[in-house]
């Protein structure tokens, strides 16, 4: 059996990427969840729900 120097074992564990796409998943997971939260803050305000609604009603008018 030949015995792997530190670096070597360092490298191959590094060039290892078992598990990265879940990760990856994960990450954009969350990022669409906390996406999605802001952006029902933001359509609940007074403001823009007012702005849509005249968009709307202007858009039906034709």
């Amino acid at each position: 059996m030949s015995r792997q120097v530190p670096s070597d074992r360092l490298r191959s564990r590094m060039l290892d990427d078992a598990g990265s796409a879940t990760a990856e998943y994960a990450i954009a997971t969350l990022a669409a969840v906390g996406f999605a939260g802001l952006l029902v803050v933001i359509l609940r305000s007074d403001a823009v729900r007012a702005m849509l609604t005249n968009l709307i009603q202007h858009a039906l008018s034709f």
